[in-house]
C-alpha cells in the first residue's frame, strides 16, 4: 500500500489511485493556511476541490477526527462534500480516527459510508454553549461596569450581568432549532440504517462498536486495510494538502497577508489548542 502527498501527472496505470483528504481539529471559522488547529471550510475547500477532480478514482476518502465546534462550518462543510459528490458523481467513504463527535459527526454524515475503528468515540448528536458568570466577582473587587445600548436585548447573557430566565429561555429556543437541524440530518443521511434508541438524540456518545449497532456507522476499520481490501494490493492513496509555498509559507495568494497575520494567528493558535484540548477531554481523549 503506497501513501504519499499529491503529486501533479498521471493517475497510474496499474492500479487504483484514490485521493484522500484528513479533516481535523475542532470545528471553527478562521480556519486556513494560517490557522493548522481550526477545521472550516476556506481551510478545507481547496483539497476538497481537488480531491473529487480526479475522474479515475473510484471513490474519495476522507479522514476525520473531529471533537466538534460550530454547527455553522460543520454544515458548510458537510454540504460541500455532499455537493461535490453529487456533480462528480463519486462515492465518499468517511473513516473516523479518535473522534466524529457533534460537528465531527455531522460532517461524518456526508460520507456514503462511515467506517469508524472500534475505540473511536461517535455521536453526541446534540447542542452545547458554555460561558462563565463573573457579575459576583466583579462586585466583590468593586469595579462598576458601565454599558450603555439601544435595544433591549443587546446585552442578553451579558457574563458580567446576573443571568436572567428570560434570556437562557431564548438561548435554549435557539438551541433546539439547531438541534432539531441535526437531528433531521441524521435522519435522513442513515434512513434505513438508525435504530430506534431513545439515547441517540440526547447528546450522548459511544465507542465505534456500539455506534455500529445503533447505526452511526456502517462498519469497523482502518482506511488502508478497508481500501485495499476493495480494491487490491497496489491501491495507492494520494493525501491531498492545502498548497504550500516554499519553506511551508502559505501560497502566493496569501503570501501579502502573512506580516498582518502571523503574530496574530500564533496566538490565536493557542487559544484554539487551549479549547480543543476542553472539547476531546469531554470524550475521554
Amino acid at each position: 500500500m503506497k501513501f504519499s502527498k499529491l503529486l501533479p501527472g498521471k493517475l497510474g496505470n496499474k492500479s487504483q489511485t484514490i485521493p484522500v483528504v484528513r479533516l481535523a481539529g475542532m470545528i471553527a471559522t478562521g480556519g486556513g493556511p494560517l490557522s493548522s488547529s481550526r477545521l472550516s471550510l476556506a481551510g478545507c475547500a481547496s483539497s476538497l476541490e481537488k480531491a473529487f477532480s480526479y475522474k479515475k478514482a473510484p471513490v474519495v476518502a476522507i479522514s476525520l477526527n473531529s471533537p466538534g465546534g460550530s454547527p455553522v462550518q460543520s454544515r458548510l462543510i458537510y454540504s460541500r462534500i455532499r455537493k461535490l459528490a453529487e456533480e462528480k458523481d463519486k462515492k465518499v467513504i468517511m473513516f473516523v480516527e479518535d473522534v466524529a463527535a457533534s460537528g465531527g459527526y455531522m460532517i461524518a454524515l456526508a460520507g456514503d459510508e462511515i467506517i469508524a475503528d472500534e475505540t473511536s468515540i461517535v455521536g453526541s448528536i446534540g447542542v452545547v454553549s458554555a460561558g462563565f458568570g463573573f457579575d459576583k466577582a466583579i462586585e466583590k473587587i468593586g469595579v462598576d461596569r458601565r454599558v450603555y445600548t439601544a435595544g433591549k436585548n443587546k446585552v442578553m447573557l451579558d457574563p458580567f450581568q446576573p443571568e436572567k430566565k428570560a434570556d437562557t429561555a431564548y438561548l435554549k429556543e435557539l438551541q433546539l432549532e439547531v438541534h432539531q437541524v441535526f437531528i433531521d440530518m441524521v435522519k435522513a443521511r442513515r434512513e434505513g440504517k438508525l435504530v430506534e434508541d431513545s439515547d441517540v438524540f440526547t447528546g450522548k456518545f459511544w465507542t465505534g462498536v456500539r455506534a455500529k449497532t445503533l447505526g452511526l456507522i456502517d462498519g469497523l476499520g482502518h482506511m488502508s486495510i478497508v481500501l485495499k481490501e476493495r480494491f487490491g494490493d497496489d491501491v495507492e492513496l494520494k493525501l491531498i494538502q492545502p498548497k504550500r509555498g516554499l519553506f511551508g509559507r502559505a501560497a502566493p495568494g496569501v503570501s501579502n497577508a502573512l506580516s498582518q497575520e502571523t503574530a496574530s494567528a500564533l496566538a490565536d493558535g493557542l487559544i484554539n489548542v487551549a479549547e480543543e484540548r476542553t472539547l476531546r477531554a469531554r470524550y475521554g481523549l
